[in-house]
């Protein structure tokens, strides 16, 4: 049923690009830990996607032209391709290329595009990749390809990342480490919080970085613009 959902959706993305391969066997999951992201996933969608994802595909349409979902291919569980689902917050004509990462005052994101990426509700839509088992609740952020080239041959670690499924928050998030990531400093502060996830990870783990996710929510987040 929701693979029926998205069909539309996948047929009018665009391809998939090529992706480094040389990733170790993704890591078993605890049985419990998909059942927590049908469980949570599917709540979202009837208790919230239902109207606030309407809401704001509705805003979307209302303030700027073009489609109300961003569709990115993305790195995801082992090494896998999928397509990543984001509400569109640059407007439809901006210049950059299918990745770009944005800065402070870019002038291509829209004004509600500001308040969705300050709010992180931008990331609604891929509630759609863990109904569809792309991605978890928790786990590591999914990066786009680009920026996975950048650092696979520098970090000898960084292909470890995937050896967990995304998630739609995680660690690294909560620790602060958000927005752009312009050096490799920066992605190392990342990788870090991964690995320790990776390594530690548990439904209890995965319960604490929920909470904190939602306070950071309340907060707003000041590196995202």
């Amino acid at each position: 049923m929701v693979s029926e959902l998205v069909k539309p959706i996948l047929r009018h993305s665009p391809p998939y690009l090529p992706v480094p391969t040389r990733v170790s066997p993704p890591l078993p999951e605890h049985p419990g830990k998909r059942v927590f992201d049908f469980v949570v996933a599917l709540l979202s969608v009837v208790f919230l996607f239902s109207w606030l994802g309407v809401l704001i595909g509705l805003l979307i349409r209302l303030t700027s032209s073009g489609p109300i979902l961003f569709i990115q291919t993305r790195t995801g569980w082992g090494g896998q391709p999928f397509r990543c689902f984001k509400f569109r917050t640059m407007y439809h004509d901006a210049p950059g290329g299918s990745f770009r990462q944005t800065l402070r005052n870019d002038d291509r994101v829209t004004p509600l595009g500001r308040f969705l990426r300050r709010t992180n509700l931008d990331e609604l839509p891929q509630i759609l990749n863990v109904l569809l088992g792309e991605m978890s609740i928790v786990g590591p952020r999914p990066h786009p390809i680009p920026l996975d080239a950048q650092y696979w041959e520098t970090l000898p670690t960084y292909p470890q990342r995937y050896r967990a499924r995304p998630g739609l928050t995680g660690l690294a998030q909560i620790r602060g480490c958000r927005g752009a990531v312009q050096t490799t400093h920066t992605m190392q502060q990342r990788l870090r919080y991964d690995l320790f996830y990776i390594k530690r990870s548990s439904l209890h783990f995965d319960f604490y970085i929920c909470l904190q996710t939602l306070l950071a929510m309340f907060r707003g987040n000041s590196d995202a613009f």
